[in-house]
């Protein structure tokens, strides 16, 4: 290639944006070269791997800015461990129609079953399928909002999780009880996002408790009826995966013990 074309090339791939084409332009015209590649399939490579990059990329930055507290794909979620568990209807959430829709989903059942796991999930297949999406615990939500609140920002700050996200993610809901005030918050939110974008909530406690979580009952009627009304409600009824394996070692010690037998002192004496 001449030096100047090259020059030129570097120069608008550059102001284009272009990074990786610029970077690749190099070895795929070679292997253009050595296989004889049409100028179409050329072209196509090209961009191809430009696009790739670029989707990697926003895929990074979309994690990044969800607040994850890790990264937890359904891939990696035990369903034997969880036969209560519906995969079919995990898998229908995966496809992620309830986005489109708008629709909520509750995931129900005690600590460690599995509900943080399934939220953090989904929420990165709606990342790698273009969605913004924002992970927060009620703990959080709730300690911001009222910051926000007695700065006289509260409007802003709520805007951040009515209508900067299409998933809000909400972890660990019942775990503290709110005051009057907290629900009031929770109930803006929710009602600003009703039949606008969606949200997953976790919660270990069931719907007939949150009255004792959200210490009012017509507020916590107010947002079960918009979180409910198009929603999808996954109960998981099981063991603990933080406990499983010691859980496992505790069973195991009675037999263990039997098969060892007593343990005989060197005088004879047991």
């Amino acid at each position: 290639m001449p030096e100047l074309v090259r020059q030129r090339l570097d120069h608008n791939l550059g102001r284009l944006g272009l990074v990786t084409l610029k970077e690749q332009l190099d070895s795929v015209l070679d292997q253009a070269q050595k296989e004889s590649w049409a100028y179409s399939d050329l072209l196509d490579r090209l961009f191809e791997e430009e696009l790739a990059t670029r989707e990697s990329r926003r895929v990074r930055n979309a994690l990044k800015l969800s607040g994850f507290p890790a990264l937890r794909t359904l891939d990696s979620f035990d369903f034997a461990f969880q036969p209560s568990l519906d995969k079919a209807s995990v898998a229908e959430l995966a496809s992620l129609r309830f986005l489109e829709k708008k629709e909520n989903v509750l995931l129900l059942g005690p600590p460690g079953v599995g509900k943080t796991h399934l939220a953090i999930a989904l929420g990165v297949k709606a990342c790698q399928c273009g969605f913004s999406v924002y992970f927060t615990t009620l703990d959080d939500l709730i300690k911001n909002l009222t910051a926000a609140d007695a700065a006289g920002k509260l409007k802003q700050k709520m805007r951040t999780y009515t209508h900067k996200s299409a998933l809000l993610v909400v972890d660990e809901v019942g775990y503290l009880p709110l005051s009057r005030k907290e629900a009031n918050y929770l109930f803006q939110l929710v009602s600003a996002r009703y039949e606008k974008s969606s949200l997953i909530l976790t919660s270990n406690k069931s719907f007939t408790e949150w009255n004792e979580i959200l210490g009012d009952e017509v507020i916590a009627a107010a947002i079960l009826d918009r979180l409910l009304h198009h929603s999808h409600v996954l109960s998981i009824r099981g063991q603990s995966y933080r406990l499983r394996d010691k859980l496992n070692v505790a069973l195991q010690a009675p037999l263990t013990a039997a098969l060892e037998g007593p343990v005989i002192a060197k005088g004879g004496h047991s």
